[in-house]
């Protein structure tokens, strides 16, 4: 099964039935459906052909489903990009994977402008606005249907590429197949019970693979109802639970612990809500025990990542759970944890967590290093440490990569160092994760000036901006005098986070 075909298969059982529900539009089954195979003839008129990528920019708004769904019904690939992006850092994705076009929202066009000249590939744009320099989206969303063009597709053929940030500073392109897509949403479908009644509330971005799977697919496999948000805002998210009658969501613990701050929880009628879905990073047990206290609805923590498609693991809904566990393996996903040599290690013995099945990505887009270096024997490394006790649930200790996980946004430290290191009056610099009660984690800089040089915490963090998206940038600076080396001089960021802490009487 494809994706596009998962969606036809529903549309002919329930076509009346509305899957998606945004502010106050009801989108049903089959104009989801006649939205896709107009979107794909549209493509294919203006000649994207099969295997070619489209870039889709834009926030979470229907046109982002109609967009991800019609592309890949043309045979496309869709490359969703990250809307907190500056101009740089989408144009380097846009080149690297070699779009044939754009699919941007309007209040995203004037930014795309400003990069185009250096988006030469880049033959059609196509934006939610009229003007006369790009094509309507509108135009593309009412182009008659000719289902004589479309192409055949398969499982195996690629579906999108989502982009993450890789150690090296330069994002790397996860490519996922229509098979990667079905199964992990088949896997994750069968772990939760979804069912048709259900009304699954999407407030994680859709260019995530969370809010793809998860609040997308699983529902539409379920022949059930998402209903999307445009962000996740506090004052809007409870009434919208009680408004439209919603039975589960999927968040990072930063909304845990938001949601657990809410005085005025009592005065809604959360009574359908019954299971939430956490990833993304680790959840404190108070969050975790606070929040089924209060909104009496289960928490789901589950364990997965892009290269994975999206879910690995998870906690049994009606089965035994363990708080600050990932939990199990789904059934066709076997998981293990290994050292340093692939060689799997006894239960509690910490190691590298790896998987393996039809949800493995099929590697990374023009990367075969970043590939092989990342799936061996098809085995996925993961990256992450951890360990697995005697009844078979896992638990992450830590991370192999030196990454930072920011309200469940995955940061890596070497992408911005790269940026401050451009500033002239730094010597050398290091940025880490620091401990933070809301945000799991905070971007933290110690910076080191060149002599006679001058520079203030909010220099920094302005300058940081106009060259990264804000999530990413430095919410902290310390300058120090110098940083803990090795003998080869390579900065220790854990003697670094250990001095500091010490100097505070925050620890050892």
């Amino acid at each position: 099964m494809t994706v596009p075909q998962l969606l036809e298969d529903r549309t002919a059982q329930q076509p009346d039935k509305v899957f998606l529900f945004f502010e106050d539009e009801e989108i049903t089954y089959q104009q989801l459906t006649n939205y896709m195979h107009a979107i794909a003839c549209g493509l294919i008129k203006m000649g994207v052909k099969k295997g070619d990528n489209v870039c889709v920019l834009i926030p979470n708004r229907p046109e982002f489903i109609y967009s991800f769904f019609g592309v890949m019904r043309a045979g496309a690939v869709a490359v969703p990009i990250n809307t907190l992006l500056k101009g740089e850092e989408i144009t380097y994705i846009v080149n690297n994977c070699e779009a044939e076009a754009i699919i941007v929202a309007h209040d995203y066009l004037d930014l795309f402008r400003s990069i185009s000249n250096d988006c030469p590939k880049v033959k059609h744009v196509i934006s939610t606005t009229d003007d006369d320099d790009v094509i309507s989206f509108d135009t593309l969303l009412t182009t008659p249907i000719d289902e004589s063009l479309l192409p055949s597709i398969t499982e195996e053929d690629d579906a999108s590429i989502i982009y993450t940030s890789g150690t090296t500073g330069r994002p790397k392109g996860v490519i996922l197949t229509h098979g990667n897509y079905i199964a992990d949403t088949r896997m994750m479908n069968e772990a939760v019970k979804m069912n048709p009644d259900d009304r699954f509330v999407c407030i994680l971005p859709l260019f995530h693979v969370n809010a793809q799977v998860v609040t997308t697919l699983a529902p539409m496999y379920a022949g059930a109802s998402m209903v999307l948000m445009e962000k996740f805002s506090p004052k809007q998210f409870l009434p919208a639970l009680e408004r439209y009658g919603a039975t589960a969501f999927s968040g990072v613990p930063t909304v845990y612990a938001i949601l657990n701050n809410q005085p005025d929880a009592e005065q809604y009628d959360l009574s359908k809500l019954r299971f939430c879905v956490c990833g993304g990073a680790p959840m404190t047990v108070g969050v975790f025990e606070e929040f089924e206290k209060k909104y009496k609805a289960f928490i789901l923590e589950g364990y997965g990542l892009s290269e994975g498609t999206c879910a690995s693991s998870v906690n049994p809904l009606g089965g035994k759970r363990k708080v600050g566990s990932i939990g199990l393996p789904y059934e066709e996903q076997p998981m293990k944890i290994v050292d340093d040599n692939d060689n799997e290690v006894p239960p509690g013995t910490v190691g590298q967590i790896v998987v393996k099945g039809p949800n493995v990505m099929k590697g990374y887009y023009n990367n075969p290093e970043a590939t092989a270096a990342t799936l061996k024997d098809g085995w996925l490394h993961t990256g992450d440490l951890g360990y697995v006790d005697d009844e078979g649930y896992f638990f992450i200790v830590g991370r192999k990569k030196e990454m930072i996980i920011r309200g469940g946004e995955n940061i890596y430290p070497k992408e911005i160092e790269e940026v401050v290191y451009r500033h002239p009056a730094i010597r050398e610099a290091t940025v880490v994760g620091l401990p933070d009660e809301v945000w799991g984690e905070e971007v933290t800089a110690f910076i080191a000036l060149r002599d006679q040089a001058s520079l203030t915490e909010e220099d920094l963090i302005h300058y940081c901006k106009e060259h990264l998206a804000d999530y990413k940038c430095p919410r902290k600076v310390f300058f120090v005098d110098d940083l803990p080396k090795t003998a080869t001089g390579k900065i220790q960021k854990n003697k670094v986070v250990q001095r500091f802490l010490a100097e505070r009487g925050t620890g050892e």
